[in-house]
């Protein structure tokens, strides 16, 4: 691991970082959280609460739908949301199963 760029045990490091990235993406692959979930982590990460995503969501009862399942996230939102609180836009846009 403390293998110098340009050198030839610094070319094999690379090589088996690749291959290592390679047999997790396939073999443990990790699916998008939901994207309620997401905002969940984030509000809990930064101790935010139903007021501060006001300005990413609209008023609070909405935000309270939202949290709850009753309405989906409109773009104007995974927008606001991605920009303002940096949540994958990945994350907010993955269609509930």
């Amino acid at each position: 691991m403390t293998a110098k760029r340009g050198t030839s045990e610094g070319d094999t490091l690379d090589v088996l970082t690749t291959l290592v990235e390679a047999y997790e993406a396939k073999h443990f692959a990790l699916d998008l959280p939901d994207p309620v979930e997401a905002i969940r982590f984030v509000m809990e990460q930064r101790n935010l609460t139903v007021k501060d995503l006001v300005p990413y969501i609209g008023r609070a009862n909405r935000v309270y739908e939202i949290l709850n399942h009753k309405r989906p996230l409109t773009m104007d939102m995974v927008w606001k949301l991605h920009k303002g609180l940096g949540i994958p836009a990945e994350s907010l846009i993955k269609q509930a199963a």
